[in-house]
C-alpha cells in the first residue's frame, strides 16, 4: 500500500482530509458527468457549431473589408491621426488591397478576388467589421478568440458547449479539432483544452492526411497477438480497476475522462473510420470542396490549388462529422512553424502568403455552406470564421502588413444568423472601428453563438477558485442585428 492509498483508507485523518481537498476543491460544483443543462435556457435555433480559425491573422482589408481610401491614397505617407504602437515596423505608406474587389450576391457585398468563391454564398453570411482585440501578440490573441481569455488556463468554446449541452451521439466525440496538416497554430492543444472543466469536454484531435489520423485508436502494426476478444477483456478489466480507483478519489475528473475515453475509443474503432472515409462521396461533391486524390490533377475547368485540397478535405470531413452527431468542430488553417510562411502572418508578402491560403479557404468554406444548405443542416448549424486579429492598412517593407488588433473581421452563417448583412464598420483606413465607442468584442460573438444554441452565456458557469467562471468572463452581449 502506498502513502496515498493509506491516507484514503485510514479515513478521517488530517492527511485524508487534505488530500480530498486538493483533489476535489475545484469540483464542489458542476461535478456531475454529462451535460449540465437538462434542457436549454431558451428555445435553440442551432444544435451544432463549426469554427473556421485562420491562424496567424488574416488581413480583413485584403479579403472582406473594402476601403476605397486605400486605393485613392496608395503609396502616400500613412497618417493615423494619433501615435501608433506597431508590433514590428509596419507603419509605412498606405497600401491598397492586394486584390481587386467586386460586388457579389443580391446584397452586393464587396469581396477581394482571392475569396471570390464566397460570393456564391455571400447572401447566407453576416459580416462583422468592427471587431476589436486586446493584444497584438499571436498566442494571447489566439487564446482570446478560442477561450474568451488572453492567457492560458481557460476552456475552449467547444469545451463549454460540450459541458453545457453534451453529446448528440454515442460513437464519436462531442468536440473534434481538425488542425492544419502542417502542425498546430499558436498555443496548440491549449486552444481546445478543457482546463478546469471536466476533462471529457476537451477537443479530440484528428490529423487528416496522416496514415494514423487518430493516435492509439487501434493496436499498432505487428500486434497480431491482440485479438478482438482479448482487447475487449482488457478493456473490461481496465474499466473495473479504474472505477475502483475512482471510487476512492471523488472529484478527480481526469480518471473519469480516461475511463470514458477507453469506452469511446472502442466505439470509435467502428464509427470514426466510416466518418473519415470520403471515398464514397460523389465526385461532384469532392470537386466542389476542391478535394483530389494524392498525385491527381484537377480537371482543367477547376482552377484550384493544394490549399483547397487540404482545407476543403477538412471542411468535407467536418460536414460528415456534423451530420453524424458531433456537436462542435474546429477547423484550422495555418500553423506556427516559422519560415517559409505557412500561415496568415504576412509580414513580408501578403500576396505570397494570403494568396493560396485565402483561395483554398474560400473554396472549402463556400462548399461547406452550400453542402450544409442542400442537406438541410445549415438551418441548425452555425458556421463561424475567425482569426486572432487583422492587419494594418500601412505597409511593412513593400509587400507585407503588420499586426492590427485594433479592428478586424469575423463572419457567421447558418443556424439563426441573418444572411446578406454587415454589422459594424471600420474607419476609412480599416485601422479602428468607425464608432470607437461601440465596437464588437469576441465576448459578443461568443454570447451570440451561445444564445443561438439555447444557452444564456451568463448562466452557464463553473465554480473555480471561488469564482463562477464563464466563457464570456464578465462581458458579452448578444448581437441582435445579425439574428434572423
Amino acid at each position: 500500500m502506498n502513502r496515498r492509498d493509506y491516507l484514503w483508507q485510514s479515513g478521517g485523518g488530517l492527511g485524508g482530509i487534505a488530500l480530498s481537498s486538493m483533489l476535489g476543491a475545484d469540483r464542489l460544483e458542476g461535478s456531475n458527468s454529462g451535460p449540465v443543462l437538462n434542457q436549454p435556457h431558451h428555445p435553440a435555433k442551432a444544435k451544432r457549431v463549426i469554427q473556421l480559425f485562420m491562424g496567424g491573422a488574416a488581413s480583413h482589408i485584403d479579403l472582406f473589408d473594402f476601403k476605397p481610401a486605400l486605393i485613392k491614397h496608395h503609396g502616400e505617407k500613412s497618417d493615423f491621426g494619433e501615435p501608433v504602437e506597431a508590433f514590428q515596423n509596419g507603419l509605412g505608406p498606405w497600401m491598397k488591397p492586394v486584390w481587386e474587389f467586386k460586388p457579389y450576391g443580391r446584397s452586393g457585398k464587396m469581396l477581394g478576388e482571392t475569396v471570390s468563391k464566397l460570393g456564391e454564398v455571400v447572401d447566407d453570411m453576416a459580416f462583422i467589421h468592427n471587431l476589436i482585440g486586446k493584444t497584438g501578440v499571436h498566442s494571447q490573441a489566439t487564446y482570446l478568440q478560442s477561450t474568451g481569455f488572453d492567457r492560458p488556463g481557460f476552456p475552449g468554446m467547444g469545451c463549454w458547449v460540450s459541458y453545457g449541452l453534451g453529446s448528440m451521439n454515442d460513437n464519436l466525440p462531442t468536440f473534434v479539432v481538425l488542425p492544419d496538416h502542417r502542425g498546430f497554430a499558436s498555443n496548440g492543444p491549449k486552444n481546445w483544452g478543457s482546463a478546469f472543466l471536466p476533462a471529457e469536454n476537451q477537443g479530440t484531435i484528428i490529423h487528416l492526411g496522416r496514415k494514423n489520423p487518430i493516435p492509439d485508436l487501434k493496436p499498432p502494426p505487428g500486434a497480431d497477438y491482440i485479438s478482438e476478444s482479448a482487447e475487449s477483456d482488457a478493456q473490461d478489466i481496465l474499466s473495473q480497476l479504474n472505477r475502483e480507483h475512482l471510487g476512492t478519489r471523488a472529484g478527480d475528473t481526469r480518471l473519469e475522462a480516461r475511463i470514458k475515453s477507453y469506452e469511446l475509443a472502442a466505439k470509435m474503432q467502428l464509427a470514426a473510420p466510416e466518418a473519415l472515409n470520403i471515398s464514397n462521396e460523389p465526385q461532384y461533391i469532392k470537386d466542389m470542396y476542391g478535394v483530389r486524390p494524392d498525385g491527381t490533377a484537377w480537371p482543367k475547368e477547376i482552377n484550384y490549388n493544394e490549399e483547397a485540397n487540404h482545407f476543403g478535405r477538412k471542411c468535407l470531413v467536418a460536414r460528415r462529422l456534423l451530420e453524424r452527431g458531433v456537436r462542435f468542430v474546429q477547423v484550422w488553417s495555418g500553423c506556427d512553424n516559422g519560415f517559409p510562411r505557412r500561415n496568415w502572418d504576412s509580414h513580408e508578402d501578403i500576396n505570397r502568403d494570403h494568396g493560396p491560403l485565402s483561395y483554398g479557404m474560400a473554396v472549402g468554406a463556400s462548399a461547406l455552406i452550400k453542402d450544409l444548405k442542400q442537406r438541410g443542416l445549415l438551418e441548425d448549424t452555425i458556421v463561424l470564421w475567425t482569426t486572432e486579429f487583422g492587419r494594418m492598412p500601412s505597409t511593412q517593407g513593400s509587400k507585407g502588413r503588420d499586426h492590427n488588433p485594433f479592428v478586424f473581421t469575423n463572419w457567421l452563417s447558418g443556424g439563426g444568423i441573418k444572411g446578406g448583412v454587415t454589422h459594424g464598420q471600420s474607419d476609412q483606413w480599416g485601422y479602428k472601428p468607425l464608432d470607437r465607442d461601440n465596437p464588437t468584442e469576441v465576448y459578443d460573438i461568443h454570447a451570440t453563438i451561445m444564445h443561438l444554441l439555447g444557452i444564456d452565456h451568463e448562466r452557464l458557469t463553473f465554480r473555480k477558485d471561488s469564482i463562477d467562471r464563464r466563457l464570456t468572463d464578465v462581458h458579452g452581449k448578444v448581437i441582435p442585428e445579425i439574428l434572423a
